[in-house]
């Protein structure tokens, strides 16, 4: 059975990164012309990194309000700040340092600190950013296999899911490195989720994922299905070489 969960397919990154671009701005201003502000949560991977250099280069540097965004993140690998392998490092190359957002708006993960109690810390501070609303857009990658955020295949993963915390600290073990990570329960909260996901090596998780029987504990990104708010891929065309249904 072909999967209804909705995908757009473009033909290249770049075509993806403009797409996702537009996307993140109009979602900018509508929740701006809503209440005030725009909270977005953003995500490492190198196809959110090409989105992030787009929205900082012409029109978007100017056109998005910038001043109203609150950035967040979705998860983060557990080293400090200035570390190569750092989701907070590299958003403020590729975006941050680029656009006039005010300091006190960004709000990152401490990975340098003792990964649980990074993790209490961060879920006070989406409480207080939040004040009772949801984020706006959470930005997602999709791993080769099939982990969304820091949600890793296995019963982390599930256990996570089935909880009410919104944060959560998590080894993993291939990597040899803590992670903190978003859970399920904040991001299916979200008014929109956007997964962005390109390259031919991801063709053969994203057919599984969407378009495979369900199964969370292995593919963790299949927690993912926001209530009361709205999902969409965006694929290029490399990644989406074995959907079915491509629209």
């Amino acid at each position: 059975m072909v999967s209804t969960i909705p995908r757009v397919v473009l033909p290249t990154v770049q075509a993806l990164a403009e797409d996702a671009a537009q996307r993140f701005a109009r979602a900018a201003s509508a929740a701006v012309h809503s209440h005030g502000e725009f909270v977005v949560a953003l995500s490492g991977g190198v196809t959110p990194r090409r989105l992030y250099e787009r929205l900082a280069a012409p029109p978007y540097v100017s056109s998005v309000p910038w001043s109203r965004v609150q950035i967040l993140w979705g998860d983060e690998r557990c080293v400090p700040p200035d570390h190569a392998a750092s989701n907070y490092r590299m958003a403020r190359e590729a975006l941050l340092d680029h656009v006039p957002i005010p300091a006190e708006h960004v709000h990152r993960i401490r990975g340098e600190d003792e990964p649980v109690a990074a993790a209490k810390a961060y879920e006070r501070t989406l409480r207080t950013v939040l004040r009772g609303a949801r984020i706006d857009l959470v930005l997602l990658g999709l791993g080769d296999d099939g982990h969304t955020a820091s949600l890793f295949p296995g019963p982390p993963a599930s256990e996570v899911a089935d909880g009410e915390r919104w944060v959560a600290a998590r080894y993993h073990v291939a990597g040899a490195l803590w992670r903190v990570t978003l859970t399920p329960v904040v991001i299916n909260a979200a008014a929109e989720v956007l997964f962005l996901v390109s390259g031919e090596a991801k063709a053969t998780i994203v057919r599984r994922v969407l378009e495979g029987p369900r199964r969370p504990r292995e593919l963790p990104a299949q927690l993912i299905a926001p209530v009361g708010g709205r999902m969409l891929w965006l694929l290029d065309a490399a990644a989406a070489r074995d959907l079915e249904a491509r629209e």
